[in-house]
């Protein structure tokens, strides 16, 4: 149950890390926060960032092996990274819609699926 919190919290984290990281792009469509300068962006983006830590770091301690969960640091980030390119995909495609899903990038989605089977495989 602890590696589900875990994922689920991550893609919590992973919301509000796009939004932070990326949403600051979308401002041009919100007259009043397309004014905002460098500084007003940076303000914007770190108040998206702590909701980012809120969930982030009870992940990594359900999930991590360390503190009881079912995961090494490792399997960890692997899963982190994962969930953050299938946040981050939905996000451009659906919402930002600034992006369309190419064929190279399913097959790069692919190879990461492969990368997980190396990191999650125990030889």
């Amino acid at each position: 149950m602890k590696g589900v919190y875990c994922i689920l919290l991550l893609t919590l984290s992973n919301i509000f890390m796009t939004l932070a990281w990326y949403g600051h792009l979308q401002l041009k469509q919100y007259p009043m926060l397309a004014k905002l300068s460098l500084f007003g962006v940076i303000i914007l983006s770190w108040g998206l960032a702590f909701f980012e830590y809120i969930f982030q770091v009870p992940a990594n301690r359900f999930g991590s092996a360390e503190t009881g969960g079912p995961f090494s640091l490792f399997e960890l980030k692997t899963i982190q990274e994962v969930v953050s390119l299938i946040v981050f995909t939905l996000i451009t495609v659906f919402i930002f819609k600034t992006d369309k899903l190419a064929w190279n990038h399913v097959v790069g989605f692919v190879f990461l699926v492969v990368a997980v089977f190396f990191i999650f495989k125990k030889w």
